[in-house]
């Protein structure tokens, strides 16, 4: 029975084609997620061995759990040390350096030989405090040396090539504060690929005094990196890190709070903190195989169907001579087997190939990737065993009917009849009825205020997205089972037009269509599931657009608004230059102020700081209760609609608000000076005694050279403010904030946990509006990554952001549709098959061969626009469910785009028209007589 599986399997090898094709894609979305995935772990941990390459660390000992901040990774947080430890760390025997490095990535803009901000990717920019003297073991100069002092910087390899600069050119740094002149005096590389991110080397006193400016704190950091001298500079081995680890414990006092850890352990914890950041794409990429390979399913099935309806007559004589049921089922399964290991072994070449394709892309935009992109065993093992399995599933019930028909009606003419579709048509109506109802209760359980759409409190606690994706789920399969009862409505319906305008070729199409239903429905459901994810998705970012639009054109008063690429944060120099310009009526700027409490608990949303003309000058307010205006003048607060529903705050409410502030400790800061100096003298006076009098006078200059920053001392403050609940508000734009007025947000933060993240600006009555903005822009321009956008610039920003949300998701799900019209063609092929001396019997009466083609290639299209049509009423419901059930969220306005529907449709028509060329060249190439006398 195995070699009549293998035979048959040769046999019917080229009709195997597009099943292999659909596996093929499906396998290699499996097998490339698993690359992709571990290709960025190897990049982590390729960063991390050169990025945190030293051979020991000195961090805090105790963990800080504090929800002043919201975790984002696995990453355990530590209290700081003092950075005064690094003298006793020095001693220690076997260290070579001792050091705290300091890095700036916020804020950080380097400007190119063009003059335009160096950018990229999504990498950021980080400038290094390293020099000859505290070095950076990965790091090595290919041409010029270190940077020093505020006015000098050197770059990485990459980003030369990005800027054009190189050593000795001139240029600017844009530093949180504001730009500054700088020279290029080196260019280094790393040890490993950055993965597109702009490194900078600055003298590490400059990158200490910025990182103290930026956080408010000096004398503290998180760790202290350490460079052993037991393998004359290079890297110590596991026994070396834990054995200079231990030596340093041993030397740390116990006040300290600090503890030393080899530089393996962190640079692991690293490296999982960051993959567990990065772990959401796996799983991204899945969805998509998942899609793939479910589309994929149908073709199977439809070809296995097609195989064991021709070959029924020899399972027939199988089981006349003795084959069991079970020998039969073989047969076809071993043809499976075949199938499922071609289309595997391509998709998993396939999968590495794409991922391949992407890295060198990446390379070529600036984002280059040097972690290893070949699949393992595992990897290869999974994507083949996904392969068979959806193999073996879609052809076992072809298999189970050719196992299981009884002889005699097998070697009948009336092979098989097709079964009846009502009990189908039953089932799936009652799943679409049960779909539709479970995204009823979603939408009323998003509108329901308060006590919820039903009596039971445990339903009307349910997490909105589970009903919302229930009905989703019996949605599709409620349409893809009732889909063979639909096939002759739906052939009566589409086929209307053609059989009037081609009366003969026409009408045998539309009955065609209806002799299988089954496989017709199964057909269209392949393309049908990708037009209602596609659908689905055009909606819900055209609803988004129009919002955005909506909000712009109808609540947005103010001429313009002012963003930064800049890590979202507005240099408070062009906050201030923008408000001197020459036209500009009023200004507002957005504070954030961070690490607010609100009765000793974080709201879930944002606090932040804003003028009360925030409200009379650029938008206007939607109150549910009280005057937002006034309550902003009066020190109030103003909460947004979804935060007061949270905390089931009302008007008139006291509330307690407070925060954190790091200030500058006087008596401590006294106690170190008086500290340091007695340490100098106590050194001076010793020196003197032993008669070394050159050296103690050397110490005495270098005492007076220190700088006076590293010997402030700081401490941690709470501002408390008992303060009313003053309106509340419903727009979209602030719905999760609260609002206080600069007067409290400037008592409860300081420079580093409140700054601009937005600002908008009112012209003057009668102002140029183009000449204004073009004296904001020209404010601005020393910032280089601040924006100044009118009404119509903003929405086409927004808009741009939604687009490049959706473009690869679209990329994506294009690939399901391929697949769907690779069933289209593989159906029609089979069908012609079938038909073979259907289709000679046709031509010998006269049917034209433009007839023939014709006819297949309506039926091509019926196939086509039927699956579209269910999918576009599908994903489009959806789509209207899901703007609904968001609406508080910024999806104010339901916009469906009946252009790229339309489109949808369009395409569909030209797919199965395009998809009839080859099956009908295949069925005009047999001879009318051949074709007759066939069996």
């Amino acid at each position: 029975m195995i070699r009549i599986g293998l035979r048959e399997a040769r046999a019917h090898l080229g009709r195997f084609a597009m099943s292999i094709i659909a596996i093929m894609l499906g396998v290699s979305f499996v097998v490339g997620s698993f690359c992709f995935r571990e290709m960025l772990n190897n990049q982590v941990d390729e960063m991390m061995a050169s990025n945190a390459d030293h051979d020991v660390y000195v961090r805090g000992s105790e963990e800080v759990k504090d929800d002043d901040t919201v975790a984002t990774s696995s990453t355990t947080t530590y209290n700081d040390i003092d950075t005064d430890l690094t003298d006793t760390i020095r001693q220690v025997d076997g260290v070579r350096t001792a050091t705290v490095v300091y890095s700036v990535s916020s804020g950080m803009v380097l400007v190119g030989e063009n003059g335009d901000a160096v950018s990229t990717m999504g990498a950021p920019t980080i400038a290094i405090g390293f020099s000859k003297a505290a070095p950076w073991r990965s790091a090595t100069f290919v041409k010029g040396t270190y940077a020093t002092g505020e006015h000098e910087v050197a770059i990485d390899e990459q980003t030369a090539q990005r800027s054009g600069l190189t050593v000795g050119d001139t240029t600017k740094l844009v530093y949180p504060e504001g730009p500054r002149d700088v020279k290029v005096t080196g260019i280094f590389r790393t040890s490993s690929s950055q993965a597109g991110a702009i490194l900078l080397q600055i003298d590490p006193d400059v990158a200490r005094q910025t990182v103290e400016r930026t956080t408010g704190e000096s004398g503290k950091t998180q760790s202290i990196g350490v460079y052993g001298s037991g393998n004359r500079g290079a890297p110590l081995d596991a026994d070396q890190q834990r054995a200079l680890a231990d030596a340093i414990n041993d030397r740390l006092p116990a006040s300290a709070k600090a503890h030393a850890i080899t530089g393996d352990q962190m640079r692991d914890d690293n490296a999982k903190a960051t993959k567990d950041m990065l772990g959401f794409i796996q799983p991204l990429i899945l969805i998509f195989a998942v899609i793939a390979l479910f589309v994929g399913s149908f073709i199977i099935a439809n070809t296995f169907s097609m195989i064991v309806r021709e070959s029924m007559r020899g399972y027939a004589l199988l089981r006349s001579v003795g084959a069991s049921p079970g020998q039969v089922f073989s047969t076809v399964i071993v043809q499976a087997v075949i199938l499922g290991l071609v289309g595997s072994l391509g998709g998993i070449a396939l999968g590495w190939g794409v991922v391949r394709l992407i890295v060198f892309g990446m390379e070529r935009m600036g984002t280059p990737l040097s972690g290893s992109a070949n699949p393992t065993v595992i990897d290869m093992l999974v994507g083949l065993v996904v392969g068979m399995i959806v193999t073996f599933v879609g052809a076992s019930l072809p298999a189970r009917r050719a196992a299981l028909a009884p002889p005699i009606q097998a070697m009948n003419e009336t092979v098989n009849p097709e079964k009846p579709v009502l009990l189908r048509g039953v089932l799936g109506s009652v799943m679409c009825l049960l779909g539709v109802a479970s995204w009823l209760f979603t939408v009323a359980l998003a509108d329901a205020d308060g006590s919820g759409p039903t009596p039971w409190a445990g339903l009307n606690g349910i997490a909105i997205g589970w009903p919302l994706g229930a009905g989703a789920a019996l949605l599709v399969v409620g349409v893809i089972v009732m889909g063979p009862s639909l096939v002759s409505v739906a052939g009566t319906v589409l086929g209307w037009l053609p059989s009037k305008i081609f009366r003969v070729t026409g009408t045998l199409a539309r009955r065609n269509l209806s002799r299988s239903r089954r496989r017709t429905a199964n057909t269209a459901a392949a393309l049908f599931v990708g037009v209602a994810i596609v659908s689905c998705l055009g909606v819900v970012a055209s609803s988004a657009k129009a919002s955005v639009a909506g909000i712009v054109d109808t609540g947005l008063k103010a001429d313009y608004a002012v963003l930064s690429a800049s890590s979202g944060q507005l240099p408070e120099g062009a906050v201030r230059d923008l408000k001197t310009v020459s036209g500009v009526k009023s200004t507002a700027a957005n504070r954030l102020v961070i690490g607010v409490k609100y009765d000793g608990d974080r709201v879930n949303g944002m606090t932040l700081a804003v003028q009360p003309t925030l409200f009379t000058d650029v938008f206007a307010p939607v109150t549910k209760a009280g005057d937002p205006t006034a309550s902003l003048k009066n020190g109030d607060l103003v909460v947004g609609e979804d935060v007061a529903n949270d905390r089931r705050w009302q008007v008139g409410d006291t509330v307690t608000v407070s925060a954190k502030k790091t200030l500058i400790d006087q008596a401590a800061t006294a106690k170190a000076q008086q500290e340091y100096q007695a340490k100098v003298q106590t050194e001076v006076q010793t020196l003197m005694a032993q008669g070394r009098v050159q050296e103690a006078q050397t110490r005495m200059e270098q005492a007076k050279q220190v700088d006076p920053t590293t010997l402030i001392r700081t401490r941690t403050e709470t501002t408390t403010e008992r303060v009313k609940v003053g309106a509340i508000i419903t727009n979209n734009v602030y719905r999760s904030c609260v609002m206080v007025g600069d007067d409290l947000g400037d008592r409860l933060g300081t420079k580093q946990t409140l700054f601009t993240v937005q600002m908008y600006v009112v012209a003057k009555p009668g102002v140029d509006r183009n000449a204004l903005q073009q004296r904001l822009r020209k404010v601005v321009k020393p910032y280089y990554t601040v924006s100044v956008m009118n009404h119509e610039e903003y929405k086409s920003t927004m808009s741009s952001m939604v687009d490049q949300i959706l473009l690869i998701l679209y990329a994506l799900l294009a690939l399901s549709i391929v697949i769907a019209v690779f069933g289209i063609v593989n159906t029609l092929a089979l069908s012609v098959s079938e038909r073979t001396r259907e289709i000679g019997m046709l031509r010998a009466i006269g049917t034209s061969r433009a007839q023939i083609r014709g006819m297949l290639a309506i039926e091509a299209a019926i196939i086509a626009v039927f699956g579209t049509v269910l999918g576009l009423v599908v994903g489009v419901a959806a789509g209207a469910v899901i703007r609904k059930v968001y609406e508080s969220d910024g999806l104010e306005t339901l916009s469906i785009p009946w252009d790229q529907l339309g489109l949808f449709l369009l395409v569909a028509i030209v797919v199965g028209l395009l998809a009839s060329v080859s099956p009908a060249s295949r069925a005009l190439k047999k001879p009318v007589l051949d074709a007759v006398a066939s069996e």
